[in-house]
């Protein structure tokens, strides 16, 4: 079905989507970013998936944007290379508006475009040994299209420290700026991604838009359409009548 992706799903719902570029240290080819939107249109859809897994083949969880495909968008004329950066923005926005629960699993280093990806997921772990920067302006190219959500994610003031420099950090300062909520070593990935999934597939069904119905939800709304949000969600049941049982059995 893809050819740049692998993609999974589990008896209990989690579905494990996977860039498989792993020669290219999982870099976003066009054909990368068409198949991610794809995958995330049938992902919303299937009733079936609570929880999404995103990570990376390989020892690189994905390095930004190909570089033939960056280089090929630099010959291009302005209204065609805005066309492909839309393509990006849709990708990365339909990953961001998912209305299942997305964790990342960040297992090796994130570079540009891969740290977009890290930030619109809702959870992000990564091993302690990785590394991450925004390597895209060493190519005289601003990170504007994840400009969005990396803010969102760290804040502007943080966002300033190493937006312009491309300087690579580590793990550690990674967590300090807020793209990633812990680091762990690689022998501990899998159970800190597992510690996350498992209350999600408990809680969130496939149809509840649990996603989208809180913080999602809300960081794309104004004070004013934020409190529909919360009123939208207040009247929505996070999850069916399995996850509801559940839930009774936690109090």
């Amino acid at each position: 079905m893809y050819e740049t992706l692998k993609l999974a799903t589990d008896d209990r719902g989690v579905a494990t989507l996977t860039l498989a570029r792993e020669e290219k240290h999982n870099a976003m080819s066009a054909q990368m970013i068409a198949e991610l939107t794809q995958a995330a249109a049938a992902l919303a859809a299937d009733d079936a998936v609570r929880v999404v897994v995103l990570t990376g083949a390989g020892k690189s969880f994905c390095a930004g944007g190909d570089l033939g495909w960056m280089q090929a968008q630099r010959d291009m004329d302005g209204p065609t290379r805005s066309a492909e950066a839309g393509k990006l923005a849709a990708m990365l926005g339909a990953l961001n508006t998912l209305p299942k629960p997305l964790i990342g699993r960040v297992q090796g280093n994130a570079f540009g475009g891969g740290v977009g990806m890290a930030s619109v997921c809702d959870v992000a772990i990564g091993v302690d040994t990785l590394k991450m920067g925004f390597t895209e302006t060493r190519l005289g190219i601003i990170p504007a299209t994840i400009g969005p959500y990396v803010l969102a994610r760290m804040g502007e003031g943080r966002a300033r420290q190493v937006f312009m420099s491309a300087r690579l950090f580590d793990a550690a300062e990674a967590v300090d700026l807020g793209l990633l909520a812990r680091a762990v070593p690689a022998d501990a990935l899998d159970g800190a991604i597992e510690a996350e999934v498992v209350p999600l597939s408990v809680l969130c069904t496939g149809g509840c838009g649990c996603r989208q119905a809180t913080c999602a939800g809300f960081g794309a709304t104004d004070r004013r359409s934020g409190r529909g949000a919360y009123h939208r969600g207040a009247r929505r049941p996070l999850g069916d009548r399995r996850s509801r049982r559940g839930n009774r059995r936690l109090f």
